[in-house]
């Protein structure tokens, strides 16, 4: 049997429920389904302080190019937090990757979190005195993934995001975009369901930006989940899926203007659909 080629980021049958109902999903499998979703955050005498979320319901299929956008108290940062696995949910249902999280513990919601998000900020969180492809490989070490393992894996994100000659580079000695980009490459290197990034382009120029939302556009055509975190509307135009938030809950939810290319590669083969033998 063929071995699989860890860059290949498409759709593993590893999540049985299709995404239904949801802008352009088809049938696609769920990488995140969240159900009545709420996030209280309490007074210290247990009165209320304020309602992040109110019942929120989304569903993100797997493959899908996601803009989260909000005005600041739109429950923008909450959602993503939970999205994230950082912060559990007050009440509802949060299924990752095909299993619940929401009522997780500390330790395995930290498992979970490594295993199965990649987080990409505007800062680019490298560290100085180690090389790019010593920064990528961190996330494995704290797996527990043997060196010559973590060794290879870095240098395959690494390529992914166009640095395969800068392996020995300090972050010192790379652009800003190029910084950015090992960031990316360190968020890839866990194989997470799902990659987050928040404002990735807000600390470069524009046309380091462009370079770098080209990179993600690249990612998805690959078949990655990705979900932006955007105030910026011509970035948000070119994601796939554009889900507005407003006092804790959805206020729009539309198409964005990318389409996803493996589902319209999908949509011209006669065989989708079909078993085969």
């Amino acid at each position: 049997m063929e071995a699989p080629n860890p860059l290949d980021l498409r759709d593993t049958p590893s999540t049985a429920v299709a995404a239904r109902g949801t802008p352009g999903a088809g049938d696609r499998p769920v990488a995140a389904r969240l159900t009545g979703l709420t996030k209280t955050y309490f007074k210290p005498d247990g009165s209320v302080l304020v309602e992040a979320l109110r019942g929120l319901d989304l569903v993100i299929p797997r493959g899908e190019y996601i803009a989260i956008m909000g005005a600041s108290g739109s429950g923008k940062s909450t959602l993503m937090n939970l999205l994230g696995c950082l912060d559990r949910p007050t009440s509802g249902r949060y299924e990752l990757d095909g299993k619940a999280v929401e009522k997780l513990g500390d330790d395995e919601l930290s498992r979970v979190r490594g295993e199965k998000i990649g987080f990409v900020f505007q800062a680019f969180n490298l560290i100085s005195e180690l090389t790019i492809t010593e920064n990528v490989e961190i996330p494995l070490l704290y797996q527990g993934i043997p060196a010559a393992e973590r060794r290879a894996r870095a240098i395959e994100s690494l390529a992914l995001v166009g640095l395969e000659n800068r392996l020995h580079h300090r972050p010192r000695e790379l652009s800003g975009g190029q910084q950015q980009r090992a960031a990316i490459a360190r968020a890839l290197v866990g194989r997470p369901a799902i990659l987050m990034a928040d404002e990735p382009t807000g600390n470069l120029d524009s046309s380091t930006g462009e370079a770098i939302l080209q990179v993600f556009e690249e990612l998805h055509a690959k078949g990655l989940t990705l979900i932006m975190v955007t105030h910026d509307d011509r970035i948000a135009q070119r994601c796939e899926r554009v889900v507005r938030l407003k006092d804790g809950a959805v206020e729009i939810d539309r198409p964005g203007g990318r389409r996803n290319p493996r589902a319209a590669a999908s949509a011209h083969d006669p065989s989708h659909g079909q078993e085969h033998a």
